[in-house]
């Protein structure tokens, strides 16, 4: 396997200033709306600020990867119109933001079944991966139809092609093999996840990737989501003592 599609990993006993790596499950529009007596789509809506905000913030903070967990796999069982206000604003999103992360310098990626969405859609997608292709202050992963089950479902069936073909030895497929076969491939895993209005579960997000994250748990609904809260969870990542299985001292 190539350096290219080789995990990073960190090792070690202490805290780096800041993650290098933060992790987001955007919880809460609907509460929000909810709270508020207007529709659902006004919270998806205040959520998309929410997520400006946020982006701004982790380039603010040295953060170097920024990966968000925007729609999930399990959300197309939503009712038909929340899933259409859903993907119509991740497209306005596509096409209306991508000259202000040029500007910022973010690179954007998309990872998930990007095949459940309509060929407009996908379109959108590639041409804002490849408008920021360039970018290196801050890379930016939303995650689209995502879920972390069908990911490493797909790497091991990858694998196991592979190795029917006689491309590669079943016996040499490690979990760098398998990090490699991972749509995150080359990424360096998760330092933080953060979840907000309070739930605490990862709800199937980067479920490989995350094995050593430290998980941060804030009440705040995501629409209501700034600045000061992404400083209030990298505050309690650099009191956290990450030790990667190893004892302390």
């Amino acid at each position: 396997m190539s350096a290219a599609t080789q995990p990073i990993l960190r090792t070690g006993n202490t805290s780096p200033a800041a993650p290098v790596h933060v992790g987001i499950i955007m919880d809460g529009n609907g509460r929000w709306a909810a709270a508020r007596g207007v529709p659902r789509a006004l919270g998806h809506k205040a959520g998309a600020e929410a997520t400006r905000r946020a982006v701004q913030a982790a380039g603010e903070q040295g953060v170097s990867w920024l990966t968000l967990f925007a729609f999930s796999s399990e959300n197309w069982r939503r009712p038909a119109d929340e899933v259409r206000d859903l993907t119509g604003l991740m497209r306005h999103y596509l096409r209306h933001e991508v000259d202000q992360l040029v500007e910022q310098g973010v690179r954007l990626r998309v990872i998930g079944d990007r095949t459940a969405f309509g060929s407009g859609m996908q379109a959108e997608i590639e041409r804002a991966e490849a408008a920021t292709a360039g970018n290196t202050r801050l890379n930016l992963n939303v995650a689209l139809s995502y879920g972390g089950r069908a990911e490493i479902t797909k790497a091991a069936r990858d694998l196991a092609r592979r190795a029917a073909a006689g491309e590669i030895d079943p016996d040499a497929i490690d979990e760098s093999a398998l990090a490699g076969a991972l749509e995150t491939a080359g990424m360096p895993d998760p330092d933080l996840i953060i979840r907000t209005s309070g739930e605490q579960r990862i709800s199937n997000f980067l479920l490989w990737q995350a094995a050593y994250a430290e998980l941060v748990f804030q009440p705040v609904l995501w629409p209501d989501y700034g600045p000061e809260h992404m400083r209030e969870a990298i505050a309690e990542f650099r009191r956290r003592d990450r030790r990667f299985g190893a004892r302390a001292g």
